[in-house]
């Protein structure tokens, strides 16, 4: 197939990739639609298609599209990782300046891609799609997301209507650096942010699944409120460990120093005797926990120094530095 050749040496303008766990139904219409939108771009692409660990048929339809359609790239992975995991590994093997993410299950609509390209070339960063009239079932699925976003927009100050769409477009050196582990394919446009890139959203289409049953629920709810504790964490911390454990390490010695007070307190001026009161074992619980946590932020220092210096990695990223001789 011409039309999606590029020059080997220089890559491909635009990488799709599209993790597949179990889409059987879903594979052939979603591939037909996706090649359409790119070819309608007019600029060079490559498909790149993760089979999760699918026990349908999905590796067999995925092979066969590959030996038919030279643009496309499928990676199989040993078992099923999660839909982060695939994302990631489709991330690892994309050459494109350009890489867009999309479900498998054939609800993202391909079509949109152009709207995401222009909004880009606006000279944003990331765009993120919007499922404005999204087509899932209210109660399991549109209402606990959208306390999800609210939630996600308030701790990371990043504010989106949709972080749960994976039908995003990124500029390669901003994915590039990113590592993602757990569910948090969802964060990468906070993890843009950090970086300073630009962020934009744009409304897309949310089709009704035609074929397959959905692999969310409910319990991905409590694994995106965990997984943003630790991104929140890692975003305000991450370079300063010392300052949460230390932060608790102090508030748990001031609150032993409070009991040790009362307890004396309760002695002197009230003859209770300090056997007759738990406050004792308060302060030696406080007082010990504040220890605990002053040293564990110590350590936390030190195990952030090494992750950083050994391999050679820098706190900050520059955009670009120029001299007057630079062009």
């Amino acid at each position: 197939m011409t039309e999606a050749r590029t020059n080997k040496q220089d890559g491909p303008q635009l990488s799709v990739v599209v993790p597949f766990l179990d889409e059987q139904e879903n594979i052939q219409p979603l591939y037909q639609d996706i090649r359409k939108a790119l070819l309608e771009t007019g600029r060079s692409y490559e498909m790149i298609f993760v089979n999760d660990g699918s026990t349908d048929q999905t590796p067999q339809l995925l092979r066969s599209i590959r030996e038919r359609d030279d643009a496309v790239r499928v990676v199989d992975l040993l078992r099923n990782y999660g839909q982060t995991a695939a994302m990631m590994a489709g991330f690892d093997h994309a050459h494109g300046d350009i890489i867009i993410a999309m479900d498998g299950d054939g609800q993202n609509d391909p079509a949109d891609i152009p709207k995401l390209l222009d909004k880009l070339d606006e000279g944003y960063d990331v765009v993120s799609g919007w499922r404005a009239d999204r087509q899932d079932n209210r109660v399991t699925r549109t209402i606990p997301s959208s306390f999800a976003n609210w939630l996600i927009s308030k701790v990371s100050g990043v504010h989106l209507h949709d972080y749960g769409c994976s039908f995003k477009a990124y500029r390669r050196e901003l994915i590039q650096p990113v590592r993602l582990y757990g569910e948090m394919h969802r964060f990468i446009p906070i993890y843009t942010a950090w970086q300073g890139g630009r962020i934009a959203e744009v409304i897309v289409n949310h089709r009704r699944r035609l074929g397959g049953r959905s692999k969310y629920g409910l319990s991905r709810v409590f694994k995106v409120l965990l997984d943003l504790l630790l991104v929140s964490f890692m975003e305000r911390y991450m370079t300063k460990p010392i300052y949460v454990f230390g932060g608790f390490g102090f508030v748990s010695l001031f609150l032993g120093f409070l009991c040790f007070l009362w307890a004396v307190w309760l002695k002197l001026f009230e003859d209770t005797s300090f056997i007759q009161t738990p406050l004792p074992v308060l302060v030696g619980t406080f007082f010990t926990t504040g220890v605990l946590c002053i040293l564990m932020g110590l350590l936390a220092e030190l195990i952030m120094r090494t992750y950083f210096e050994a391999q050679g990695k820098s706190v900050y990223q520059v955009r670009n530095a120029k001299g007057r001789k630079d062009r």
